[in-house]
């Protein structure tokens, strides 16, 4: 069976290059890197790479569950993630799960297998007892809050960020005020939901079911919602539009229709994608990347010192006035 000197052999590098490509680190040529790598292979060194995994403990691989990889929200918070892996020597395994539960669990059994040292969970469909059934096989990070369970979180406070937006809507004097959204169900858009009835029951206005558009992930689902929106006999005449891609999508269609924004709809989105800042439009800034920093950063230390108290971090949100709110 081939060791770390015959890779090296084959490979035509030395034996520090090898060891270094294989526990992960940064600052090797991706000419030496890809030598390296073909000589695994040829070498049929896939069985020993396990067994010194085993043997320290450590992959040097974190996975991050997710529900879209192209969706600009997730997007950002990979990008937050991934500059923090690379510069700590670590490799990322996605995990899109689309919301299904299944997808979610094998994720989990991948922890709990020990093929990653830990697991930060951007978004999930699972309850909180499936995750705290695993919580003794790794680090477990999640990116939202999780009021009354005892895990580790980095969190935008969505709740507020949406109660945010709604006072401003209600201090322009809107009071028929509905919201899109990309799912009704999980903490997040719990949250959000909270605060609407609670903000427009503060003034007395009883929020309408059929204000709320549900499935508004893309920039195409835009176009619903305005024709939805046209076929209403009372209509709102402001939207939260939890993603600045759908935002755009409305504000788009809206003028190909002849639809006024603001006047006739106004239109808030959340993100401050950098879409948001050529169409003009009033958005929530949610820090996605610092989310992904952040949150990897917390996983990292667990990893090394191993005594992490438990902690739910807050990262603000911030309001951004332009045209269409």
């Amino acid at each position: 069976m081939a060791n770390i000197r015959d890779l090296a052999k084959e490979a035509g590098v030395s034996v520090a290059t090898v060891s270094r490509v294989l526990n992960g680190y940064p600052y090797v040529s991706e000419e030496k890197r890809k030598a390296v790598w073909e000589a695994v292979e040829k070498l049929n060194y896939t069985k020993n790479i396990q067994a010194v995994h085993l043997a320290k403990g450590k992959t040097r691989i974190v996975g991050v569950m997710l529900p879209y990889i192209h969706h600009p929200y997730f997007s950002a918070v990979i990008e937050g993630i991934s500059k923090e892996a690379l510069r700590c020597g670590y490799q990322l395994l996605l995990f899109q799960t689309n919301y299904e539960v299944k997808r979610e669990l094998e994720a989990l059994e991948r922890l709990r297998m020990k093929q990653m040292d830990g697991l930060i969970v951007c978004s999930h469909e699972a309850d909180w007892e499936v995750f705290a059934v695993y919580r003794e096989d790794g680090p477990i990070v999640l990116c939202e809050r999780a009021v009354g369970h005892d895990f580790f979180t980095v969190y935008i406070d969505h709740y507020q960020a949406f109660a945010q937006a709604l006072r401003y809507l209600l201090d322009k004097g809107h009071r028929r005020i509905g919201y899109c959204i990309g799912r009704t169900t999980g903490p997040n858009s719990q949250a959000r939901a909270a605060a609407y009835r609670d903000v427009l029951g503060s003034v007395g206005v009883i929020p309408q079911p059929q204000w709320i558009f549900d499935g508004c992930l893309f920039l195409e689902d835009g176009k619903r919602v305005i024709e939805r929106w046209m076929d209403m006999k009372e209509r709102p005449s402001a939207l939260l539009v939890t993603s600045d891609q759908v935002a755009a999508g409305i504000v788009l269609h809206a003028q190909r229709v002849g639809v006024h924004i603001p006047e006739e709809l106004a239109v808030i989105g959340f993100d401050n994608d950098p879409l948001a800042e050529m169409l003009g439009m009033t958005t929530v800034a949610l820090p996605h990347f610092a989310l992904g920093e952040k949150a990897f950063r917390l996983l990292h230390h667990w990893l090394e010192t191993g005594n992490v108290p438990r902690t739910q971090e807050e990262l603000p949100a911030r309001l951004i006035v332009r045209m269409t709110g």
